[in-house]
């Protein structure tokens, strides 16, 4: 597993800025440090994928370098992944890119994730990178692995996350028997009695693009 606020560096003014509940009356700025948490997490796992090596031809002579062997695929759980899936999709511009529709079930003592949408690629034997901001309790990751393996198993699985809550990440370890690695910007306390991430951000979706009926 790797925490990104582990590491000191910019992203925790990004992280920081999400969580201030003044900040956050900015929606455009809120969308933007997502945007730019999805940018430095991309560049983190672009450090776990395969490379080969190539000669590039320059207008003075030639370069050796190590340029990624295949791209990942790119999939997001709308729409609160929307705008930390574009910071993916900014630097993983080469990638094909799949869509996940999930929501929770409102009014229920048990919470329930329902799937309304699914498009992707193949997914067979390829890299895949799972964004979803808020890891709250794993069900929607969970569910949303289910779903996808129709479209082909992959090799690897990367789930990427805002914030996590032990829980969550404690249901992904249990449930999720496919190859995978967890990216977080942070690991925060506990899920509150609505299941939602304490101290967490809020709703994501929400905050991005305004409250939903």
């Amino acid at each position: 597993m790797f925490v990104l606020t582990k590491h000191n560096s910019i992203a925790n003014q990004f992280l920081a800025e999400l969580r201030d509940k003044i900040i956050q009356q900015d929606r455009m700025r809120f969308r933007r440090n997502t945007e730019r948490l999805g940018e430095i997490m991309a560049y983190e796992i672009s450090k776990a994928l395969a490379y080969q090596e190539r000669d590039i031809v320059t207008p003075l002579g030639s370069s050796s370098i190590h340029t990624i062997l295949h791209q990942p695929i790119l999939l997001t759980i709308m729409r609160a992944g929307l705008s930390y899936f574009q910071g993916f999709a900014n630097f993983f511009d080469r990638a094909d890119c799949g869509f996940i529709g999930a929501y929770r079930e409102e009014n229920t003592e048990n919470i329930t994730i329902k799937l309304s949408y699914l498009a992707t690629p193949s997914l067979a034997g390829k890299t895949v990178i799972l964004i979803d901001p808020m890891l709250a309790t794993g069900r929607s990751i969970i569910d949303s692995v289910n779903a996808m393996v129709k479209n082909g198993t992959p090799a690897h699985i990367h789930v990427a996350s805002l914030v996590a809550a032990p829980e969550g990440l404690q249901y992904l370890s249990k449930n999720l028997s496919l190859p995978h690695s967890v990216w977080t910007c942070s690991i925060d306390e506990k899920l509150d009695e609505n299941f939602y991430i304490v101290p967490g951000l809020g709703d994501a979706g929400d905050l991005s693009y305004g409250a939903k009926i």
